[in-house]
């Protein structure tokens, strides 16, 4: 039986693709996590196979919690869950220790698939996602965010998912004048000038959903 822990701060989302899972022969859904903190806690607390793991969510996101679960806990392998993808983001995401990449566009069979070949040890990237990275490579577009350490794109996602300086403090265990320092650094290696530049930015680099942004506007 594969055990599977699946991640998203969307209710419905979540909760749709649980009991889609659950219905499945050999997988059982042992838990549903609203962000990357809870993520880290169910997944160290139930000990699953897979965590199916939406990148953009409130907290420390996704990311630092694939990458605090490859490391802590390497028996268990993170499906990443998205609707977007840059190429940049998508090696970001390999390096943290994902093992592999499913669209929330996907049908159910192709879910499962990627889990069952992930329990097997394989990578797997979906259809659409594979071909969005071989796009990006053709068009050699750069992307600003490359330019990016790996704390800074943390606390660059938090902002564009409209969290405050006195969040990101507690939740990074940083000083607000630290969070502060890394706020002006990624505005001066980006070019930009205010959050909302940023949050617009980081929607065309796929940093931030679309209909995340609408949702926030």
């Amino acid at each position: 039986m594969i055990k599977v822990l699946v991640a998203d701060d969307h209710h419905l989302v979540r909760t749709s693709i649980a009991r889609l899972l659950d219905g499945e022969d050999g997988i059982a859904v042992v838990g549903e996590a609203i962000d990357g903190e809870e993520a880290i806690s169910m997944a160290r607390q139930l000990r699953p196979d897979i965590v199916l793991m939406d990148i953009r969510m409130p907290g420390i996101g996704g990311l630092e919690a694939t990458r605090k679960i490859a490391k802590g806990m390497a028996d268990i392998r993170v499906l990443v869950l998205t609707a977007f993808l840059e190429e940049t983001f998508a090696q970001r995401l390999l390096d943290a220790g994902a093992s592999g990449f499913i669209s929330k566009g996907a049908e159910l069979d192709d879910m499962v698939l990627a889990i069952r070949n992930i329990f097997s040890g394989q990578r797997y990237i979906s259809p659409e996602i594979a071909q969005r990275l071989v796009l990006t490579k053709m068009e050699s577009s750069e992307n600003p965010f490359d330019n990016l350490s790996h704390r800074e794109l943390q606390v660059a996602m938090m902002i564009v998912n409209c969290q405050k300086v006195s969040e990101i403090s507690d939740r990074l265990y940083l000083s607000p004048k630290t969070v502060n320092t890394y706020r002006y650094r990624i505005f001066e290696k980006l070019g930009v000038h205010s959050d909302v530049e940023l949050t617009h930015l980081g929607l065309r680099h796929g940093l931030i959903d679309g209909y995340r942004s609408s949702e926030q506007a």
